[in-house]
């Protein structure tokens, strides 16, 4: 598992009061930092280096967050394919899940425009961090 903390900014906070739904996509994709660093430790976004792109995503929101409390974000490898990985995050605050989500990441060659299998130390490592659903 991969785990990073925020805390939200007066500009996350909805007409509501609390944090606005948007904002889950932008720190589910600051929590995917940590696991990008093992495909390319620079995140440079070099098109003749980086090698993943995003398929999907899709997320689910269970309890309100709001402004003064630091927020958690968990990040586990759900499953691993011949060519692309899914992602299972949570967000967190004062230990309630308040919002889960997915996203899939498939091994990309820009410079050919197509897909190519995970490197086998990748995969290797994406094992790793599977979530244990027992």
């Amino acid at each position: 598992m991969f785990s990073t903390t925020v805390s939200p900014r007066f500009g996350d906070v909805d007409g509501l009061g609390h944090i606005n739904n948007t904002v889950i996509a932008a720190w589910f994709e600051l929590a995917r930092n940590p696991l990008f660093r093992v495909f390319d430790p620079t995140l440079r976004l070099n098109r003749e280096t980086w090698p993943l792109i995003m398929a999907h995503t899709d997320y689910d929101y269970i309890n309100q967050m709001f402004l003064h409390e630091e927020v958690e974000l968990k990040t586990w490898i759900e499953r691993i394919g011949n060519k692309s990985f899914t992602l299972y995050h949570e967000a967190w605050q004062l230990g309630k899940l308040c919002a889960k989500g997915r996203a899939v990441i498939v091994h990309y060659d820009f410079k050919n425009g197509c897909t190519t299998p995970l490197p086998e130390d990748k995969r290797k490592f994406l094992e790793e961090h599977l979530l244990n659903r027992e």
